[in-house]
C-alpha cells in the first residue's frame, strides 16, 4: 500500500487543479515575452482584443470607454501572467514536498538484503504486487513507475533515453546552425560595376538552381549587365548596336540558353547566355521605335519575341531553325488596344501571354501573340505599370497607386499593397512579388496569403523585380541592385 502513494497525490493535486490550468499549460514560460507571444494565440486574447475594439467604437459616446478598452486588454495578459508564475511556483513547490515520500516508497518496496536479485528480475507476473502500476494507470492517467525504477533493466531505459535526448538536442542545434535554404535569406544590396539607372532584370533560370540561374540587368546608356554568382560584370557597355541608347527590357527564354534586350530608337539583340556574345538585330522591320519592354516564349531555338512601343503596338517575332540556319521573321507591329502607351508585356509559356496599358486596358493572348483580346481592366484608379503572370486566366498587373490587381477569369479583385507606386510586378507559380518607388519589395507566398513588405537599404527607386525558384533581384535608379539568394 506504501508504494501507492505517490500516485494518491498525484491525483489529489489533479482533482484540486486550477480551472486555469489547462490554460496556462500552453503558455510558454521564461519571461514575460514568450508568455507574451505564447498568450496571442489563445482564446483569452481573442476575447481581449474583441473586447478593446467594442469599448474603443463606443468612445464615441463617452471618452471614458477608452480606460474600459484598455483596460480589457491590458488586464488579462497581466493577470495571466502573475497567476502562471504562481502556479508554476505552487507545482514545483509540490514536486519537491512529493519526493521525500518517492524515495521513501522506493526504499520500502526493495527486495530484502538476502534475496537474489536475479530471483527480483525473473518473477512471475502473477507474484507481482495488486498496487504495481505496471500493468495499469491510476484513475488520473498517471503510470506509476515505482517497480520499474528499481529494476536494472529500467537503469537501461534511463540510459537510453538520455542518449536520445542528447541526439535530439544534437539534431536541433545542428538545424539551427544550418544555413537557411537561399529562398529564405535575407535582401542585400549589391555592388553594380555602374551607376547608370537599370529599367528591367530577368533571371535566367536553366533547371531553377542558385548554380544555374543567372541574372540579367539593363539600363541607361545600352548597358547589360550580368552575373556569375560572384559578382555583376558588364555584358555590353553601349547597347547591341554599340549606339548607346537605353535599353528598357530583357527577358530569357524558358531554358536560359538566350536573353533578348530592347530599348529605344529600334535598339535589339540577342545574347547567347553560355558564350556571352550578342547578335545585333536593331531596327527590325526598320522600326526605330522605343521599344519599352520585350517578353520571350518557349527554348532556345524555338522562340517567340513580343516587343512593346509607346503607340501600343505589338510586334511579334519568332527565331528558329530552317533549311539554311537560324532565321527572325516579325509580323505585325498589331494595336490590340485603343493606342495607348503599353506599359507591360510578359509570357508564361510559348502560348499564353499578356500585356497591359496605361489606360487600364490588359489584354490576353494564348496563340503566342499572334492576337488578343482584351479582358480588363475598367475603372482601376492608377495607372498599370507592369504585368506579370503564370498561365492563363492567372494575371497580376501593378498600378502607380500601390494597388496590384489580380486576374482569376472572370474577375479583376484590387489588392492594396502599398502608399507608394509599384514599378514592377513578378509572378513565380503561386508566388508573387512587386517593387515600389520607395525602395521596398512586397511578397505574396501564396494566392490566399498576404502581402508582406522588406524594406531594403536601396541606393535608389526600385524600377524591375524578377522571381525564380530559388532567387529574386531587384533593380532602379543608381546602378542599383538588391538581391536575395
Amino acid at each position: 500500500m506504501d508504494s501507492s502513494r505517490p500516485t494518491e497525490r498525484r491525483s489529489a493535486d489533479t482533482a484540486t487543479e486550477h480551472p486555469m490550468s489547462s490554460q496556462n499549460a500552453r503558455l510558454e514560460t521564461g519571461g514575460f515575452v514568450p508568455f507574451y507571444r505564447s498568450y496571442t494565440k489563445t482564446w483569452v486574447h481573442a476575447v481581449a482584443t474583441a473586447g478593446l475594439t467594442a469599448f474603443g467604437t463606443l468612445t464615441i459616446v463617452h471618452r471614458w470607454f477608452a480606460a474600459l478598452a484598455l483596460a480589457s486588454y491590458v488586464v488579462p495578459p497581466i493577470v495571466l501572467y502573475l497567476r502562471h508564475g504562481r502556479d508554476d511556483d505552487r507545482t514545483d513547490a509540490d514536486h519537491e514536498a512529493s519526493a521525500p515520500e518517492r524515495d521513501e516508497s522506493l526504499t520500502e518496496s526493495e527486495p530484502e538484503p538476502d534475496t537474489p536479485k536475479s530471483e527480483s528480475n525473473h518473477a512471475e507476473p502473477e507474484s507481482e504486487p495488486s498496487g504495481s502500476s505496471r500493468a495499469e494507470p491510476d484513475a488520473t492517467g498517471t503510470i506509476e513507475t515505482t517497480d520499474e525504477l528499481e529494476s536494472p533493466a529500467s537503469s537501461d531505459d534511463g540510459e537510453e533515453s538520455t542518449a536520445a535526448d542528447e541526439t535530439a538536442g544534437t539534431a536541433a542545434r545542428d538545424a539551427r546552425e544550418k544555413p537557411e535554404p537561399e529562398s529564405e535569406q535575407a535582401w542585400h544590396t549589391v555592388e553594380a560595376p555602374t551607376d547608370a539607372t537599370l529599367r528591367d532584370v530577368a533571371v535566367a533560370a536553366a533547371d531553377d538552381t542558385a548554380d544555374s540561374s543567372a541574372a540579367y540587368a539593363v539600363g541607361d546608356g545600352g548597358i547589360v549587365l550580368t552575373d556569375d554568382g560572384d559578382e555583376w560584370t558588364a555584358v555590353l557597355e553601349d547597347g547591341p548596336a554599340a549606339g548607346g541608347n537605353d535599353l528598357r527590357g530583357v527577358d530569357a527564354t524558358a531554358d536560359g540558353a538566350a536573353v533578348w534586350v530592347a530599348g529605344d530608337s529600334g535598339a535589339l539583340g540577342r545574347i547567347d547566355a553560355e558564350t556571352g556574345r550578342h547578335t545585333d538585330f536593331t531596327a527590325p522591320e526598320d522600326i526605330t521605335d522605343n521599344w519599352l519592354g520585350v517578353a520571350v516564349g518557349g527554348a532556345s531555338g524555338a522562340e517567340t519575341i513580343l516587343l512593346i512601343n509607346g503607340s501600343g503596338a505589338v510586334l511579334r517575332g519568332t527565331y528558329g531553325t530552317d533549311g539554311d540556319g537560324r532565321a527572325l521573321e516579325w509580323t505585325g507591329p498589331e494595336k490590340p488596344g485603343s493606342g495607348s502607351s503599353l506599359s507591360g508585356v510578359a509570357f508564361a509559356d510559348d502560348a499564353v501571354g499578356y500585356c497591359c496599358d496605361t489606360n487600364d486596358g490588359v489584354f490576353e493572348t494564348t496563340d503566342g501573340g499572334e492576337s488578343f483580346d482584351r479582358v480588363g481592366l475598367e475603372g482601376a484608379d492608377g495607372t498599370l505599370t507592369d504585368v506579370a503572370t503564370a498561365g492563363r486566366d492567372d494575371c497580376l498587373a501593378s498600378a502607380d497607386d500601390g494597388v496590384v490587381h489580380r486576374y482569376d477569369g472572370p474577375t479583376w479583385t484590387p489588392e492594396r499593397v502599398a502608399d507608394d507606386a509599384l514599378t514592377g510586378v513578378a509572378r513565380r507559380e503561386e508566388r508573387a512579388m512587386a517593387c515600389a518607388a520607395d525602395g521596398a519589395v512586397h511578397e505574396r507566398a501564396g494566392a490566399a496569403a498576404g502581402w508582406e513588405r522588406t524594406d531594403i537599404d536601396a541606393a535608389g527607386a526600385l524600377l524591375a523585380v524578377s522571381l525564380a525558384e530559388t532567387r529574386a533581384v531587384a533593380v532602379g535608379e543608381d546602378g542599383t541592385i538588391v538581391a536575395r539568394g
